[in-house]
């Protein structure tokens, strides 16, 4: 039971944290993203797509689907993002709705084109695309380890790609001098611009990033809740995540944390339920458990989180 806790724990939480991430650079570059939902569905259809595609020409057995798949969920997600920044940077819009537009947009889009490019690709009218299911890793000597061995034993591939891309972009928000000037435009954007810093283009950069990261935690989530893509597979993952990196006090790792806390709240409920033999319908309450719990978190640590002084503040260059 333990290592199912461990592994489905895992499984979860590291898509949300990748996704977390995504939302430490936007909001750390001052834009508020509450549209990291509509990101990773986006890129996870985009991948999904690319995926099922790729199955007809490669077959099913071959690696280069899945990680296609992945290349071009990162790809969607980042592009989808880029909507977002222009409107929030460009346009100067409300960043909290643009956010929630871009949620609605996500959803509504990827049904309607899941279901067109079905009928005219496929030949089914489903609003879903089934992949096939991913192979998992297991090291040996390490997997027989008491306890431990568990985070060794059925390791999906893209843990390990969410283990490297969260490294590389940790060094980039605190080792470049690209990380240095987001965190500026974040907290002071008119003393970035004065020290030559264009605050609109990093802005925009930080933000497709959120997207790109966001599109590997939707593909993520596609191979490991269900092995299919549909428009409803993702609900609430970007609110958990965005959960995560304001009690993670958007910093990298105690958003870690949050989202580990969160993961295996959701193992351990499901593994009790599969224990005690209950209905699968409890499984529905157990998917509560994550959302209860950052209840909780807000009534006791909200106010201790510190956010960037410029997070929200729509930037005008004029008014220096």
């Amino acid at each position: 039971m333990l290592d199912t806790i461990i592994i489905d724990g895992l499984s979860f939480s590291l898509p949300l944290f990748i996704m977390a991430i995504g939302g430490i650079y936007s909001e750390k570059s001052g834009i508020t993203n509450l549209a990291l939902e509509g990101f990773q569905g986006f890129g996870a259809f985009t991948g999904a797509f690319v995926t099922v595609y790729f199955y007809r020409i490669f077959g099913a057995d071959s690696n280069i689907p899945y990680f296609a798949g992945f290349l071009f969920a990162i790809i969607g997600g980042g592009v989808f993002a880029l909507f977002h920044a222009l409107l929030c940077v460009k346009f100067k819009a409300n960043q909290v709705i643009s956010g929630v537009v871009m949620n609605i947009l996500a959803m509504a889009l990827t049904s309607f084109l899941t279901k067109r490019i079905n009928a005219s690709f496929f030949g089914d009218g489903a609003n879903k695309f089934t992949l096939s299911a991913s192979a998992k890793l297991t090291v040996p000597g390490l997997s027989e380890l008491p306890v431990i061995g568990a985070l060794f034993r059925d390791v999906y591939p893209f843990e390990l790609i969410i283990i490297v891309v969260a490294a590389v972009m940790w060094l980039v928000l605190y080792r470049t001098v690209y990380g240095m000037r987001l965190r500026a435009c974040g907290d002071n954007p008119h003393s970035a611009d004065a020290a030559g810093i264009n605050v609109y283009a990093v802005r925009t950069i930080a933000v497709m990033i959120s997207g790109c990261l966001s599109g590997i935690a939707g593909m993520s989530f596609v191979y490991s809740v269900s092995a299919q893509f549909s428009p409803d597979i993702y609900l609430g993952y970007g609110y958990l995540s965005i959960a995560a990196l304001i009690f993670g006090n958007w910093s990298v790792l105690p958003a870690l944390f949050a989202c580990m806390l969160f993961g295996f709240a959701r193992s351990t409920g499901a593994a009790v339920i599969q224990e005690l033999g209950l209905p699968s319908s409890y499984n529905d309450l157990v998917r509560t458990l994550p959302y209860i719990l950052t209840l909780l978190l807000l009534v006791f640590f909200g106010r201790q989180n510190r956010s960037p002084r410029a997070l929200g503040q729509i930037y005008d260059k004029g008014q220096r």
